[in-house]
């Protein structure tokens, strides 16, 4: 049975899925964020102009990471809750290694 429901959370859709347009367009406006810091490094631009860029391109990348972790734990992590046991655990161990992950930046 745990093997089963497993199985159900592995292969669920991502907890991002239901916002997935808005995810791609804050990804393509931090696109766009980057091409402007290329341009600014390009056209010689002040050291001060570029580093206030890169930190808005930082602010936003980091506000996509934590929707992103929401919803994981709003979904996967919840999901995982429910059916217990080992399932349980790996999602959690998972998901504390990804917020590790995200405090070191």
């Amino acid at each position: 049975m745990e093997q089963l429901e497993q199985a159900e959370v592995e292969h669920a859709p991502p907890g991002y899925h239901d916002d997935k347009d808005a995810v791609l367009k804050r990804l393509r406006r931090i696109e766009g964020q980057v091409r402007g810091l290329q341009r600014l490094v390009q056209e010689d631009q002040y050291c001060i102009d570029v580093l206030t860029q890169v930190a808005a391109t930082t602010k936003s990348l980091q506000a996509v990471a934590m929707q992103l972790l929401e919803k994981h734990l709003d979904h996967c992590v919840r999901e995982a809750m429910v059916a217990g046991g080992e399932v349980a655990r790996d999602k959690v161990a998972e998901a504390s290694q990804a917020i590790e992950r995200l405090l070191r930046t």
